[in-house]
């Protein structure tokens, strides 16, 4: 009895597995038919009014990325130091600032700096 039953619940983990692969493959293949269907009623419509068949493309600069991280590069960069010897001081980070709209808080007792 034990080996039916192991045998029974083998193939319907077989059945089971077999039907989500159909399922996933059907439903793949069906969305592959709409974008197919949508680009040659997109092609149709521009043979139809004349228009020139524009193929669907990613429109990509690689010199955009190049920009992007040799930009980011220079926050992370320092100053540089003047050669003569005499640098210049540095900043101070803008921070201790009193926040705005701290003057409507209420709810608080302002403390000595």
């Amino acid at each position: 009895m034990n080996d039916f039953v192991a045998g029974l619940t083998r193939w319907l983990i077989r059945a089971v597995l077999l039907a989500a692969g159909l399922v996933l493959f059907l439903s793949l293949l069906a969305a592959a038919l709409v974008l197919a269907l949508v680009w040659g009623l997109r092609a149709g419509w521009a043979r139809l009014t004349g228009q020139p068949v524009v193929p669907w493309t990613m429109r990509m600069d690689p010199r955009t990325g190049w920009s992007t991280v040799y930009r980011s590069g220079a926050r992370w960069t320092g100053p540089r130091a003047d050669p003569g010897g005499a640098a210049a001081a540095p900043e101070p980070p803008r921070r201790g600032g009193v926040l705005p709209g701290a003057g409507e808080v209420t709810d608080v007792q302002p403390r000595d700096l």
